[in-house]
């Protein structure tokens, strides 16, 4: 067990470090960078207004203005709308970026500072990119945990009954109410949602905005949870709906395998009760494959799922961030954002594995390869 744990954890090593290649790969070919999208704010032709460049570079929002003559040609021509800019000022942007040295070396720099946690600096925020993280990390905490256990919480003791009454009228009418709600997309319900119950045309019973309150700070303690649940109800709805079908599903056909195997027979045999037959035996083997699923429902819930319902109730979390940076060619905080992702991917992928042989301790990793 320990020397799978171990390998799996040196594997973590290759594996982050091919992520961030491509990555980088990718990023070097696509159009557009920061140093385009401060020239298409200098030369007005960016829809994002004016920033100030982070990281200590000063602000650069005057200098622009120069002729580009002689051997600053060169310079210019390499990004599209610098005709007419200062080369000098078009040097000193690649320097702030670090875009005068090479590729190759600009990729280990990162990957080196990206080992010791050292993420940099953001280059359109005057914030550090691991602060920026933690600033949003509350909303996504809150939406990624919250749902999950939500959807797995319902989800799986609703999923045994379906499976215990399978045929029935009760199996039946909730597997009607399971495909709607896997059928409607979770935005477009989110959207119904705040129609009725968030003042849009029925009821205001729920906020719009945000995790708190305005005066959460003045609440007493117990306010200040009814208040943070408050704010929570709509997204959390709105999120778990399709998980929520997609885990009861899961659940309920696992268990209907389990069920027709012959050693659930025998321990009928024996005299042991359904509900001993149906924890004490059929439950771990059951649930190994609601398990295998968690991992990626729970980095789904916490990061990418996210982002639709951040933007739909003004909630300021990573998801909305990544998308922002990506778009404003933030490359800092779009390349720690995704190192930070995936190695918390591989570390909850690993977490499932040794919660498989708590379950079901059958599973002998010292005996498999990785």
């Amino acid at each position: 067990m320990i020397a799978y744990i171990i390998r799996r954890l040196l594997l973590m090593i290759p594996t982050l470090f091919g992520i961030m290649l491509m990555s980088f790969i990718i990023v070097q070919f696509a159009p557009g960078g920061p140093v385009e999208r401060v020239i298409a704010q200098l030369t007005g032709t960016d829809v994002a207004a004016t920033t100030r460049i982070g990281g200590g570079g000063g602000d650069f929002s005057g200098q622009g203005a120069g002729a580009a003559g002689g051997g600053g040609d060169a310079v210019t021509s390499k990004y599209r709308g610098a005709q007419g800019l200062d080369p000098d000022f078009i040097k000193k942007l690649e320097e702030q970026f670090g875009f005068d040295k090479p590729a190759h070396e600009r990729f280990f720099l990162m990957v080196w500072n990206y080992a010791r946690f050292d993420f940099g600096e953001s280059y359109f925020r005057d914030i550090s990119v691991i602060d920026l993280i933690l600033e949003k990390m509350p909303v996504s905490i809150s939406l990624g945990l919250w749902m999950t256990l939500l959807s797995y919480g319902i989800s799986i003791p609703l999923g045994i009954a379906k499976a215990v009454r399978d045929g029935s009228r009760f199996d039946i009418w909730t597997s009607v109410v399971i495909v709607i709600g896997y059928a409607i997309p979770g935005f477009l319900f989110a959207i119904l949602l705040i129609v009725l119950f968030a003042g849009g045309s029925f009821f205001d019973l729920f906020p719009l905005r945000g995790l708190f309150s305005d005066n959460w700070d003045e609440l007493p303690w117990w306010q200040k949870i009814a208040d943070y649940f408050w704010h929570l109800a709509l997204p959390l709805f709105a999120m778990a709906l399709s998980a929520f079908a997609t885990t009861t599903l899961l659940t309920k056909n696992s268990f209907l395998d389990e069920i027709r195997k012959q050693y659930v027979q025998t321990a009928r045999a024996k005299g042991l009760t359904e509900r001993q037959v149906l924890y004490g035996h059929v439950f771990r083997n059951a649930m190994l494959i609601v398990i295998a699923g968690f991992p990626g429902a729970f980095i789904s819930a916490f990061f990418a799922g996210s982002l639709l319902i951040e933007t739909i109730f003004s909630l300021d979390g990573l998801g909305l961030l990544g998308y922002e940076t990506i778009v404003g060619r933030d490359y800092p905080v779009v390349f720690a954002t995704l190192y930070i992702f995936s190695l918390m991917g591989l570390v909850v992928n690993l977490i499932s594995d040794v919660t498989y042989m708590w379950i079901d301790p059958r599973i002998d990793f010292e005996a498999r390869s990785v």
